[in-house]
């Protein structure tokens, strides 16, 4: 393969020519996998590790190569080759990292359009679809919302779940799937081009690996029986990219079980834009749309204009990235602290 057909552009190798050195290629992250990654280049694929030279470099987590990076490599044999730089990326998707540690996880970068990918039958949420909204839309990634299994639901129950995502004001194009008849996947097909980049995101057992599969034709990943319920089993274990036949790429992604917002104050005024411009309207700048006189936004939500279960949602997306931001910034702040004293406690004891 060239490098263009894996997404390469004039773009990313400016940014190479900056910052890869002579005896460097660049390359593709295309699996990452408990700190070992695996790159391709025009030759092939071969497992890649991060020098140590680079992890003493990175500031945070968001630093490390995810799938999709580009990256600068120097091939240490045949089958094996180190990672010296990350390339900046031109779109990205990240989250809060699971559990109580505050740190900014990668999902993916360089992503073209994210598939956010919900079952008709089990797992339909619409304040789930706005939180994976605001990720993809902080991250610069344009989003169409893939219903599957609409094989078992009725046509007027489907009418009823889009009408309900059109009610909160998601104007993101929906595609109905079902990967038993094959309905809607020639739509998804017209979406996607030669040297491309696509994602899918949703919860376990959605259909996401299932889709890939009728994309390819054949079995490229591991698919898990459906329960009775029509929820799918989990089966993908890791984020790998995967380059189909007629040239676009997808990423598979884990499903995610939990999903926390971390400094997306752009996507979630992008994704709430109809709640922000009517605050424009509020009397005071720093309304809080509770009870203040001249507030524009309550009196839409009592009037039917506005649903208030999409304004309680932005409200408590809104705080959720505010105080991941403040915590990692407090761990940050006394991380630096602790690093201080014990350097200056290494001065003290060579005295």
């Amino acid at each position: 393969m060239e490098l263009s057909e894996l997404g390469l552009d004039p773009w990313f190798q400016n940014q190479a020519a900056e910052r890869c050195q002579p005896e460097q290629r660049m390359a593709r992250v295309t699996a990452v996998d408990r700190g070992w990654y695996v790159v391709r280049n025009e030759e092939g694929e071969v497992s890649a590790k991060t020098t140590g030279r680079f992890l003493n470099s990175t500031d945070s987590t968001m630093d490390m190569p995810c799938v999709g990076d580009w990256v600068c490599v120097h091939y240490d044999a045949e089958t094996s080759a180190s990672i010296h730089a990350v390339l900046p990326r031109k779109s990205f998707l990240h989250r809060k990292s699971s559990g109580k540690n505050v740190e900014m996880q990668m999902i993916a970068a360089n992503i073209d359009i994210a598939f956010i990918v919900q079952s008709c039958h089990f797992d339909f949420n619409v304040a789930r679809l706005e939180r994976y909204l605001v990720m993809a839309s902080e991250g610069h990634v344009e989003s169409v919302l893939v219903l599957t299994k609409t094989d078992l639901v009725s046509v007027e129950e489907l009418e009823q779940l889009i009408a309900a995502i059109r009610g909160a004001g998601i104007s993101a194009r929906i595609i109905a799937l079902s990967n038993v008849t094959g309905a809607g996947l020639e739509q998804i097909r017209e979406l996607m081009g030669p040297g491309k980049t696509y994602c899918l995101l949703g919860s376990s057992g959605v259909g996401k690996s299932t889709l890939i599969n009728r994309l390819t034709g054949h079995d490229t990943l591991k698919t898990g029986s459906v329960s009775d319920s029509g929820e799918g089993r989990h089966t993908t274990v890791r984020r790998q990219l995967i380059v189909l036949e007629q040239g676009a790429m997808f990423v598979d992604t884990p499903g995610m079980r939990e999903f926390g917002l971390f400094a997306a104050s752009e996507g979630i005024g992008e994704c709430f834009d109809d709640i922000r411009e009517l605050a424009l309207s509020c009397r005071f700048t720093n309304c809080s749309h509770t009870n203040e006189p001249g507030c524009a936004v309550v009196p839409a939500i009592k009037g039917g204009q506005m649903l208030a279960e999409h304004y309680g949602n932005y409200v408590k997306l809104k705080k959720e990235s505010e105080l991941n931001v403040t915590a990692y910034a407090e761990k940050r702040k006394k991380a630096k602290t602790s690093a201080r004293v014990g350097q200056a406690a290494i001065k003290q004891t060579k005295k």
